[in-house]
């Protein structure tokens, strides 16, 4: 029994290894598919790179989801290495009096030999008297001894045979359950084997379908639809223009356009206006081809921004003239996106951006949050389900924390000019990824998962150092603030430990200098041209408190008819979850909604990419000194011709610098070596909401 339940810890530590080989893959191939996404969008071949990020991304997921049955499966171990404690504890209780007969047979078993031995004796002794004619006085005296040894020996071979029998019941009673608890073991351990297996094998087979998919989709790009596609992005028409003809100067309309007043300018009211009727304006909102997809010439887009440099409004003087000149700033900016994304905007929508607009900044917010919000009172708990589980979103709809640069430059000497009786400058970063699921209203069902990665920078003129000096000074540092880390992952060709620590709060960590100045030279060989070389150190995972550990609490509320949509997530900021509350940055929320979208209106204004059937938000960095102390909400009205829709699973990204979730931190050790730049940081991860 003992060794069923090691062999069940060990299986679970191999489970949870591959989960993290699987996880440490996935991350790369998202590295990898963000890549292909970044590279030249420019000449024929830019559309083949959304066939290897599409394909990448999805191979991405399929190690993902792997990685999300691994560690369900996990789970499953570890309830069943819990039930199978308490079986053996309750087993242990119910064959204690085996042990007790086994005692007994053996007490029973030396004494009864002891009795025949006495026994054996005292009946030679008394017919040795009678033989040798010995007084009738010492043989009867004899003769009694015998009698006693007699009828000892008699009463324990009595004795040994009743606990005899009952040795044997129990031992097979005892034999059966211990060998019943090792088939039950077995055969649960196949089970989780098979289940691990199934999942393996599932994703051998998705893998192999999106190798399939990528294999269709090369071929189906031809030369011609390439050629075809720059054609289109480039061209100015497929009809030639006309001849040129001589025109007449009217000087009567030369005169005439001098003035605000003019029928062909942007404005067509004049100034002498009364400045309470509104500003008219015409829009022209010429949406790309569907072809085209969101793949503009560069120059097109340089246009554009171009475009939106040379906006100028005029002072407002009154409210309402401040209001157009934000709608027409809207109007504006929808043209963008229309040119873009090829979005036909409704022409209601541009005629009408929500009734009472103007006067939104004096109204209070129904759906937001109140200040006094607690943890304990949060009633828009956002909860959550797996944060690993909802792949099919997009992935530029989060932010890996892993994918970002790590160290900035030294603070110290040039590394070109490093000595060898220099403190040599070593720079640090910590990237936690924060991945979370809020799903209903309840916060106790929030699911959340915090990783973390420590990175060293060395500058190049290091690596000299290293190489000239034999026996340099071995680089030795502490990992302080450890006891928020449920698990530490160090990078063991580089690092040494002392496993027996004490101390939970820290732990001390020295290089491999020989292998450490053979993975800094291969780097430099590698890439000559740097003068900064990042190795990654260690990995660890993050203990956490549900809701309480989450920087951004989420609600998402979902109503759904045939003909409309309406959709609100509330929002509240939590300094609580981190050490040093900051700012949360790049704010960026991503819904996606299906039943054919035909209208969008929102507050804040979102983004509608009907191509991919998401709405996107853009929000301002959120802290304590934001509105309403960093509590708010997001609103959307959807109308649709194919409803009603379905509640997805929305995603938000934001990213903070200068502070981490865990209050992780590092301390140099010894001589040799000073820390130049301390750089800390987390993102989100998997950050999302259900209704």
């Amino acid at each position: 029994m003992k060794h069923g339940q090691i062999s069940s810890k060990e299986l679970t530590d191999f489970i949870r290894e591959r989960a993290t080989i699987e996880e440490v893959y996935a991350r790369s191939m998202t590295k990898l598919a963000k890549s292909a996404g970044n590279f030249s969008q420019l000449g024929t071949f830019a559309p083949v790179w959304d066939v290897f990020k599409t394909s990448t991304e999805k191979l991405a997921s399929c190690h993902l989801e792997l990685v999300r049955k691994l560690q369900e499966l996990i789970k499953d171990v570890q309830k069943y290495v819990d039930d199978q404690a308490k079986v053996h504890k309750k087993t242990k209780e119910e064959v204690a009096s085996t042990n007790g007969a086994v005692q007994t047979i053996q007490t029973t078993g030396v004494a009864l030999q002891k009795s025949k031995e006495n026994y054996n004796a005292k009946t030679v002794d008394q017919e040795r008297l009678r033989k040798e004619g010995a007084t009738q006085r010492e043989v009867d005296k004899a003769g009694v001894k015998a009698k006693k040894a007699t009828e000892a020996y008699k009463g324990l071979v009595e004795k040994y045979a009743t606990a005899k029998s009952e040795f044997e019941q129990k031992m097979a009673e005892t034999a059966q359950k211990f060998q019943n608890i090792e088939e039950s073991h077995i055969v649960h351990m196949k089970d989780i084997i098979q289940s691990y297996a199934q999942s393996v094998d599932e994703t051998h087979v998705q893998i192999g379908e999106v190798h399939t998919e990528f294999l269709g989709n090369m071929e189906n790009t031809s030369v011609e639809s390439l050629i075809l596609k720059l054609a289109e992005s480039k061209g100015t028409g497929k009809e030639r223009p006309g001849p040129i003809e001589f025109e007449e100067c009217n000087t009567a309309i030369a005169t005439e356009g001098k003035s605000h007043t003019h029928s062909n300018s942007f404005y067509s009211s004049s100034d002498s206006e009364d400045e309470d009727e509104p500003r008219k304006f015409r829009v022209e909102i010429k949406p790309v081809a569907p072809n085209n997809g969101t793949h503009q010439s560069r120059a097109t887009i340089d246009e554009l921004k171009a475009s939106i440099g040379n906006i100028s409004l005029s002072p407002p003087t009154t409210v309402r003239q401040f209001c157009m000149d934000y709608i027409y700033l809207e109007f504006f900016t929808l043209a963008i996106y229309s040119t873009l994304y090829g979005v036909n905007v409704p022409y209601p929508l541009l005629l009408v951006k929500f009734p009472g607009l103007c006067g939104l900044s004096n109204q209070v917010r129904p759906f937001s949050p109140p200040k006094t919000l607690s943890n304990a009172s949060l009633s828009l708990a956002a909860p959550l389900a797996r944060a690993e589980s909802s792949s099919s979103l997009s992935s530029t709809a989060s932010l890996s924390a892993s994918n970002t640069p790590t160290v900035g430059t030294s603070r110290g000497p040039s590394p070109v000019t490093l000595a060898s009786q220099d403190a040599l400058p070593i720079a640090v970063a910590f990237t936690e990824s924060v991945n979370a699921y809020f799903k209903g209203a309840d916060p106790t069902k929030c699911i959340v998962k915090i990783t973390g990665d420590m990175t060293l920078s060395f500058p190049m003129g290091i690596i000299k150092v290293f190489t000239s000096n034999p026996s340099p000074a071995v680089l030795t540092f502490k990992l302080k603030s450890t006891s928020k880390l449920e698990q530490i992952l160090p990078n063991q060709t580089l690092l040494f430990s002392d496993p027996s620590q004490s101390d939970t709060n820290t732990k001390d960590f020295w290089f491999n200098m020989q292998a450490l100045t053979s993975y800094l030279r291969k780097a430099s060989e590698q890439n000559p041209a740097a003068s900064y070389y990042n190795v990654d150190i260690l990995k660890y995972q993050v203990s956490s408190n549900g809701i309480q550990s989450t920087p951004l609490n989420l609600a998402v509320y979902w109503k759904c008819t045939p003909t409309t949509t309406d959709l609100r997530l509330d929002y509240r900021y939590n300094p609580e979850s981190m050490l040093c509350p900051g700012p949360l940055s790049n704010v960026q929320v991503l819904v996606p909604v299906d039943g054919e979208v035909i209208n969008m209106q929102s507050l804040p204004n979102a983004v509608w990419n009907s191509e991919l059937n998401k709405s996107l938000w853009k929000l301002s960095d959120i802290s304590e000194k934001s509105d309403n102390e960093g509590s708010g909400s997001l609103r959307a009205k959807f109308e649709l011709s194919d409803g009603p829709s379905t509640p997805t699973t929305l995603a938000v990204q934001f990213m903070s610098e200068g502070s981490t979730l865990s209050g992780v931190d590092m301390e140099l050790l010894g001589v040799g070596y000073r820390l130049s730049l301390n750089k800390k940081r987390f993102a989100t991860g998997r950050y999302m909401a259900d209704c």
